[in-house]
């Protein structure tokens, strides 16, 4: 059994565009790993099992983090061992927004949102907790979970799809952009609650997420950095096939010319087409679309 687990993963990461599963999964194998080791620590070893948990928590004091400053990206794949609520929930709701952001965006932009929100969710905190004298009164030693990175995700598909519709228990049909809005809300009211840090984080991913949507479709990424980094560490781990290339003279007497006709690039999307979409819109909804009509209104809106 432990075994087919093991190539369930592996054919998880090995696949490409692949992003919302391989980082779903991240998250559940740091805290199934780190909830043995926390078992375990009762039994001889907390010294070992705190040091570990400190390389994924970010400390709120600028002193304690320039000594641990990749925790401003590795909190955001960590969450609460006290609690498996924690980690439930920000996965679900990642698996259904992500799913989203997958399908018109890709995989790569997902991958953007959701390190761009950790990382402005742990810069809020750390500001918040550093400069601001009503957060700097408070205790907060270090900070962990998601829930940052899945609002900027949730809050980016939101803003690309705002009349997308999410069919909720016992209340039916929503529109993504009324429950974004009520997430980010509630986690404004926290920001004077017990969990006022992880509130302000939340806060920094659903700005970052707006942000990175609205560059987007003005044709601005600046998230790409995320992804050429992650091409690079992964090129360095990558075997480079040895492929010997000859070259031969060719004979003029046999040559033969052949000639391939380029198809021709269709130019943009008319007015009628748009008008079109819209009016399917209003009668079946978005859901209904085909995937080149989604694709056609994404354009258009760029």
């Amino acid at each position: 059994m432990l075994k087919e687990v093991f190539n369930n993963i592996k054919t998880a990461f090995n696949k490409s565009d692949n992003s919302l599963y391989q980082l779903i999964l991240i998250n559940i194998i740091v805290f199934v790993v780190m909830g043995i080791l926390m078992v375990l620590s009762n039994f001889g070893g907390e010294g070992i099992f705190s040091f570990i948990y400190d390389q994924f928590s970010i400390p709120s004091q600028f002193g304690e983090f320039i000594l641990r400053p990749w925790t401003i990206l590795t909190y955001a794949f960590m969450h609460s061992l006290g609690s498996l609520m924690h980690i439930l929930f920000n996965m679900l709701v990642f698996y259904w927004f992500g799913q989203l952001i997958m399908e018109y965006l890709g995989s790569k932009k997902l991958v953007n949102l959701y390190v761009l929100g950790a990382l402005a969710g742990g810069i809020i905190y750390l500001l918040a907790y550093n400069l601001v004298p009503f957060y700097m009164s408070e205790n907060s030693s270090s900070m962990v979970g998601a829930s940052a990175a899945v609002f900027a995700v949730a809050v980016g598909a939101a803003t690309l799809l705002p009349d997308y519709s999410f069919r909720l228990l016992l209340i039916g049909s929503v529109r993504i952009k009324y429950i974004a809005a009520v997430y980010v809300f509630l986690s404004f009211l926290g920001t004077v609650g017990s969990n006022a840090g992880g509130e302000l984080a939340h806060l920094g991913g659903a700005l970052i997420g707006y942000i990175y949507i609205k560059q987007l479709q003005k044709g601005n990424d600046f998230g790409r950095f995320i992804t050429m980094t992650i091409n690079t560490v992964k090129g360095m781990f990558t075997k480079k096939s040895k492929i010997k290339v000859t070259h031969k003279k060719a004979s003029f007497s046999k040559a033969k010319t052949t000639t391939t006709k380029t198809p021709p690039v269709s130019g943009e999307t008319s007015q009628q087409e748009i008008d079109a979409i819209l009016d399917k819109i209003n009668e079946s909804g978005y859901e209904k679309l085909t995937t080149e009509e989604k694709q056609k209104l994404f354009n258009a809106g760029k």
